[in-house]
């Protein structure tokens, strides 16, 4: 709590990641009012203490908060929006989605009409339903103040002779807060850096910061996306230490190793290893392709457990080597991240949708050291290659050999259950579609040489031997299930070679995901 108010431990999120639908949805792509009846769900079902209503990349319905509490007026009498539960809106970044700008103004200007509309359900003006905003792909506190100044010049600015007050009203709440959500390799190496320049410029004495995970593995991979969320942590617990300022981060994470491996099997090594996270998401998969009462379950335990949660302390020596292991193997992951994307941007086309959601692009896309590539969404990009039995997780892992002993010692030390992470990923290898790739000849017509895949092919599995030999990995089906797996991501392979039965990818698609319980 800071003062009176219940900091979320569990933020549900619109994250399309799921392959099964809610069984109370109309449609296998949830959009409009079914988004709103989730939120209910989320809180009421699932004991979510908050959920994140996305402006960024979709059209979000700004009369969310009217029709959550005349449509559930008995559960929200009982858990008031803005104390109890929470809804929290992230808003696109004019900065860099240039085509989104004036979406944020359309955000902004939503808060004050919802706090209206809940005023006037509880009879009071006591809380507003809506205070905070997260602000994707931050890079500085200018950014951050910039949102926060203009939602108060909007609220405050006057209509000719009769200010806009006297003609519709007062403007509440009069200020909001920003949560910046940091998603680069420099912008989360500088969390302290950013967050200390907007304590500093705002005098503010606590504030969330949403630290990114499935972004920075697609960009860089799964070790370093880790490695990165640890540097920060450290850093802002320092920043806090040094300020007085309370810091209450977020990690946004996915079921799957390489977004994250938040699962109700996983859930202790979870805590463990992002210990110091104040609140974490809680994904479409998670929500709808687990067993229901084992995510109540783990919903239950995070709110619990996160309150108490304490960061990893780290050397200044320790800092130094994760950033220089992340470094070296960013470039072993991006180097075949490169020669695959034809591939991968292909076969991601034929995942189904679960969200109406515009055409954005990764991130992977911005970087200005890898040229013109560009990558889709990090679900999508997950459950292409999954998909086809070449789990992200494994890409790159060739470049292990080129650490130091002090380097592999402070990634044993730091991130304790990165071998479970890459033993869980290895069980999701196909075999047979290393041996199609290279070995038969309409896959190579069809799909090798167009593809230009030869050469990568043969990285990677210089990257499974670095993991089987170096490690002490088996990579592979272990059981029957897994094997069930294999056989699907040889059966996608295969329609994809035959251009005729791409229909059946997007099937093969949705089976391979059942088993691994998350599309990507």
């Amino acid at each position: 709590m800071i003062g009176q108010r219940l900091i979320p431990a569990t933020m549900s999120t619109q994250h399309p990641d799921n392959v099964a639908s809610p069984g109370w949805a109309k449609d296998e792509v949830l959009s409009g009012d079914m988004e709103v009846e989730e939120t209910y769900r989320a809180f009421a079902e699932f004991g979510c203490q908050e959920q994140m209503w996305d402006w960024e990349g979709k059209d979000a319905d700004p009369n969310v908060v009217r029709k959550l509490l005349l449509g559930h007026s008995d559960f929200f009498k009982e858990h008031r929006l803005g104390d109890d539960v929470f809804l929290t809106i992230r808003v696109a970044n004019p900065t860099v989605e240039r085509a989104e700008q004036k979406a944020l103004i359309e955000a902004l200007t939503s808060i004050p009409r919802s706090y209206d509309v809940a005023s006037n359900f509880y009879s009071d003006e006591g809380v507003a339903p809506i205070f905070e905003v997260i602000l994707p792909m931050t890079t500085s506190a200018a950014e951050l103040s910039r949102v926060s100044s203009l939602y108060e010049s909007l609220i405050a600015q006057n209509t000719g002779a009769i200010s806009a007050i006297d003609w519709v009203g007062e403007f509440k709440p009069k200020h909001i807060e920003v949560i910046p959500l940091l998603e680069n390799f420099q912008s989360i190496l500088d969390a302290d850096r950013i967050v200390g320049d907007y304590v500093k410029a705002n005098k503010t004495r606590s504030v969330r910061v949403f630290l990114a995970r499935s972004d920075p593995a697609l960009n860089y991979g799964m070790i370093p996306a880790v490695l990165l969320i640890k540097i920060a942590l450290a850093k802002l617990s320092n920043l806090s230490e040094a300020t007085g300022t309370m810091m209450h981060p977020i990690v946004g994470v996915g079921s799957l190793p390489f977004r994250g491996n938040l699962t109700p099997i996983n859930l202790q090594n979870f805590l463990q290893e992002y210990s110091g996270v104040r609140t974490v998401t809680i994904q479409s998969a998670l929500k709808y392709d687990f067993e229901p009462e084992g995510t109540r379950r783990l919903v239950e335990t995070l709110n619990r457990r996160l309150v108490s949660s304490e960061s990893q302390k780290l050397s200044n020596a320790q800092l130094a080597n994760l950033e220089s292991i992340s470094r070296k193997l960013t470039l072993g992951y991006q180097s075949r991240v490169e020669k695959l994307a034809d591939l991968i941007n292909n076969i991601s086309e034929l995942v189904p949708r679960r969200r109406e959601r515009k055409l954005h692009i990764g991130l992977f896309g911005y970087s200005r050291e890898i040229g013109s590539v560009r990558l889709p969404r990090a679900i999508n990009f997950t459950a292409a290659l999954y998909s086809i039995g070449i789990p992200p997780e494994i890409l790159g892992l060739n470049v292990l050999q080129t650490l130091t002993d002090e380097e592999y010692e402070t990634l044993n030390e730091v991130y304790s259950h990165w071998k479970t992470d890459l033993e869980q990923a290895a069980n999701y290898v196909c075999w047979s579609n290393f041996s199609l790739l290279t070995s038969d000849a309409d896959v190579i017509s069809n799909v090798t040489r167009p593809f230009r895949l030869r050469s990568v092919v043969t990285e990677i599995l210089s990257d499974i031997q670095e993991l089987e030999n170096r490690v002490g990995i088996k990579v592979g089906p272990r059981t029957l299930s897994h094997r069930k797996h294999q056989n699907i991501a040889n059966n996608t392979l295969i329609a994809f070679a035959e251009e005729s039965t791409h229909s059946d990818v997007t099937r093969y698609i949705v089976e391979s995901g059942r088993l691994r319980f998350s599309l990507g």
